[in-house]
């Protein structure tokens, strides 16, 4: 077997130290015991802007906010549904996230970092999500293995009713706030509709090929 070579760390602000190894030419991040990600397993992360954009084919000039960058799985799923006129800002709060994709995994991310449809910011989702009203079609959110802060504490407060509220607040009406999960929540998902939201939840696999654990997507609409 192919020995997992050990290629950088981040230390994530009020959080624990990412690892990304290489096995091959696969690639894992890694948190304490947890593989966040692998380039080996996309299909639910991909499923997660596909499935919203699906949802969003009535506005050409459509602003998607990602949260997470992580491989760009999402980012580059997100660039291949939406047409020329759309935008995508991207929030990733580690600064090595960014430079592991124009570094070690360039090819990974084949470019779509230098989408002319593409904003990265350098920091944290919920400030933007914060700051902002009306101003997303859709918010899409991977920053952690479900709605609670594994990667950083900090996070805990995007799923709160707060952090909810604040997301239909910088949605556009009809906009869709979308949720990748490792497993079903039952409270989370009440928890939306206590938000003011309607809400789907969809079971994906986490393998493009349609194989590998099932893992949960939230999509929870801002009603008009």
């Amino acid at each position: 077997m192919t020995p997992r070579e050990l290629i950088d760390t981040a230390q994530v602000a009020d959080g624990e130290e990412l690892r990304l190894y290489r096995r091959g030419g696969d690639f894992m991040i890694v948190l304490d015991r947890n593989e966040l990600m692998s380039s080996r397993m996309s299909g639910s992360e991909e499923a997660l802007a596909v499935l919203a954009c699906e949802q969003l084919t009535d506005r050409p000039a459509a602003h998607v906010l990602i949260g997470g960058y992580g491989m760009g799985f999402t980012l580059r799923a997100a660039l291949a549904e939406l047409g020329a006129a759309a935008r995508v800002t991207v929030a990733e709060l580690v600064p090595e996230i960014i430079a592991w994709a124009r570094g070690p995994m360039a090819d990974l991310a084949a470019g779509c970092l230098d989408d002319p449809r593409v904003a990265l910011v350098e920091g944290d989702v919920g400030a933007l999500i914060g700051r902002a009203t009306g101003v997303y079609d859709a918010i899409l959110l991977d920053v952690d293995n479900g709605p609670d802060g594994l990667t950083r504490i900090g996070n805990d407060s995007l799923y709160s009713l707060r952090g909810l509220a604040a997301a239909r607040r910088a949605l556009a009406p009809g906009g869709i706030l979308a949720i990748w999960s490792a497993a079903p929540d039952d409270r989370f998902r009440r928890r939306l509709g206590d938000a003011g939201f309607m809400v789907e939840e969809v079971i994906v696999r986490a393998r493009s090929n349609g194989k590998g654990p099932r893992h949960v997507i939230w999509f929870a609409t801002r009603t008009r």
